[in-house]
């Protein structure tokens, strides 16, 4: 069938069948992180009409707009490329900066001030600082997006995919192995080799339909869940407040320490944005990475302006999104349901009634997805740079989910395990880099990543636990060794291109 000639203008849908497919996996990735916030916050002991009230409402407003923001994009790519394939970018709370905000602000602040009011305040005016800085990064984005290898940023999203999304859920979905394997074939049947499921229902519907039915069927679900699930039903407004203001002089006052925390993990967060768009325009929709920056810190600011505590970001399953065929709709449905349920206090009752077993399937499935979109959308040549950039998320995720419970078992393992972990992303990309320009014979231009790499060594951005002069000196050093080693095979190359007949008659 011909393309749709400029007279004649593609319809771009509301909402399609595909989007609900979507629409569960980027709600269950939220609703995750919602629950993990919930739950940590009442076990440091702030109160309920804090967490219910303030922070989970200001983070819904965040994402809310933030999705709301995205599928209206959306619709302005559809018009001017005139096509209807066009996906909206997935948003919400980035679930690293979600765990750094929660026992890097929250929980010190708590500490320090031995208020959880006070905490609050603080963490909500770090948030809007973050938001802030965000914003103005976003000045750069462009810039920083066209000088960094595809191969290395994709690389570096391939290994949270790999690490804290596939392998992750790959372990919930086998907690509950009849239920998880039987939700997981569901999704390779419906989502990888596209085949129909009964009743033409959108496939990650009828996976949880499924799923929790068995669930309850066979008695791993019981009736406490629902006792459990409406405990703090409530009706909680979304309202400004000026708790950010406030927080401000706190911060400013006493707690500068906390702004050590801010500036890398908002560094990693723009860094997340940027590598997330990249995907996409591998997948074919090309979106203004300045733009989607500066819309991250605008929402998160907002966000805060209503209570909010935590940074959102473009996600990584916007790739699962695009691979499932969705549009704008998924994005309007995930923004309006967070509002909804926020308001009403539904987020715990809607986690505690469906199993985890059930829907982590459906984000196994988001992280094959980014994995294989990392080695589709590069030359096979750079195979071995994704590689790499996918390695160090692997020390990231074993330093983050068991280093503060078995320290000395990861010490054990290698004392290289925490470093590697500490500034992963920049880590990641730093090395997926260098080996493009070493593929791509660019000596000179790998050395120069090299000196990047060990100047983020040298004030603790990478392979140091906070930010400080010389905070990793042994990496700065060995960075700066294999930047002298390109060096000197420019240097060979230029030599041996001065000696050849064949390249001086050229």
């Amino acid at each position: 069938m011909a393309a749709p000639s400029q007279h004649q203008p593609v319809h771009y849908p509301w909402y399609k069948k595909e989007d609900t497919d979507a629409f569960f996996a980027l709600f269950q990735n939220n609703i995750a992180n919602f629950v993990i916030i919930a739950i940590t916050m009442l076990g440091m002991e702030f109160p309920a009409s804090i967490v219910f009230g303030q922070v989970l409402p200001g983070a819904a407003v965040a994402v809310m707009v933030g999705n709301f923001y995205y599928a209206w994009s959306a619709a302005r790519l559809a018009r001017k490329e005139n096509r209807a394939d066009v996906t909206a970018l997935s948003y919400g709370i980035s679930t690293p900066v979600m765990f750094v905000f929660l026992f890097g602000v929250l929980l010190p602040a708590k500490q320090l001030t031995g208020d959880a009011e006070l905490a609050w305040k603080v963490a909500v005016a770090a948030c809007f600082i973050s938001g802030a800085i965000e914003a103005a990064i976003s000045l750069i984005g462009r810039w920083v997006q066209y000088h960094l290898p595809r191969a290395a940023m994709l690389g570096a999203v391939a290994g949270v995919a790999l690490t804290f999304i596939a392998g992750e859920m790959l372990f919930k979905t086998l907690e509950i192995p009849v239920i998880g394997l039987l939700v997981l074939a569901i999704i390779i049947v419906g989502l990888v080799a596209r085949v129909s499921m009964p009743l033409r229902l959108p496939t990650s519907l009828f996976a949880i339909v499924v799923g929790t039915a068995m669930a309850y069927l066979i008695g791993d679900a019981g009736g406490e869940r629902f006792s459990d699930a409406f405990t703090h039903l409530g009706f909680y407004p979304l309202l400004p407040n000026l708790a950010w203001f406030e927080g401000l002089g706190l911060l400013f006052t006493g707690m500068l320490a906390v702004l050590t925390v801010v500036l890398p993990i908002t560094l990693y967060n723009a860094i997340e944005t940027m590598n997330n768009v990249e995907a996409m325009e591998a997948a074919g929709d090309k979106y203004d990475v300045r733009e989607c920056q500066a819309v991250d810190g605008v929402g998160t600011m907002l966000g805060a302006l209503f209570g909010g505590v935590f940074p959102t970001t473009v996600y990584i399953a916007t790739v699962g999104a695009k691979w499932m065929g969705a549009g704008r709709g998924y994005s309007i449905l995930n923004g309006a349901v967070y509002a909804i349920a926020t308001m009403f206090g539904l987020i715990a009752a809607l986690a505690a009634i469906i199993p985890v077993s059930v829907v982590a399937p459906i984000l196994v499935f988001v992280g094959m997805s980014m994995i294989a979109t990392a080695f589709q959308s590069n030359d096979t040549r750079y195979y071995p740079a994704v590689a790499l950039a996918m390695l160090p998320y692997f020390a990231n995720y074993v330093m983050t989910r068991f280093n503060r419970a078995a320290e000395e078992t990861v010490a054990g393992i290698s004392s290289g395990v925490v470093p590697l972990g500490q500034g992963a992303m920049f880590t990641a990309i730093f090395l997926g880099a260098m080996t493009v320009a070493v593929i791509d014979h660019q000596f000179r231009r790998a050395a120069a990543f090299a000196a990047v790499a060990a100047g983020f060594s040298f004030v603790g951005l990478m392979h140091a636990p906070k930010l400080a002069l010389n905070a990793a000196g042994d990496y700065t050093l060995g960075y700066l060794v294999m930047g002298g080693l390109f060096l000197y095979f420019a240097w060979q190359e230029r030599r041996q291109a001065a000696s050849d007949p064949a390249t001086r008659s050229r």
